[in-house]
């Protein structure tokens, strides 16, 4: 069955680094683009980042553009979030996402993406 699994959370302090992994199985990962996305309690989920079947297309929310850079390894199966100058308002869960509908990859929105995994946890202290 499909699978995404979600790794490298954990709490940092302002400033600071975190690189979040997300292994998928149960599908043909490389023809589905993928995204991060991340929520708070009491917020909707919102976008973070998508890239491309190749991973030569990527987009990013305007709150984290120079900071964080979605890559992946289609060998490996494996989609990444690099997350670099973290401030305490990135403190969420962050969920990965794959999708075949990668003409819609460009809006961020959670409504486009079909698979999700379960959701790593983030938190930046100031």
């Amino acid at each position: 069955q499909v699978q995404l699994v979600e790794s490298g959370g954990g709490s940092v302090q302002a400033g600071g680094s975190l690189r979040l992994s997300c292994r998928a199985s149960g599908f043909r990962y490389s023809d589905y683009c993928m995204g991060w996305f991340r929520q708070t309690p009491g917020k909707e989920r919102e976008g973070v980042a998508t890239i491309s079947t190749g991973g030569s297309s990527t987009y990013y929310a305007d709150s984290v553009k120079g900071r964080f850079t979605i890559s992946r390894d289609n060998a490996m199966n494996t989609l990444y979030l690099q997350m670099n100058s973290l401030k305490p308002e990135d403190t969420a869960m962050y969920y990965c996402a794959a999708t075949v509908w990668c003409a819609a990859t460009a809006g961020l929105r959670p409504a486009d993406f079909e698979y999700w995994g379960l959701g790593t946890q983030v938190t930046v202290s100031s």
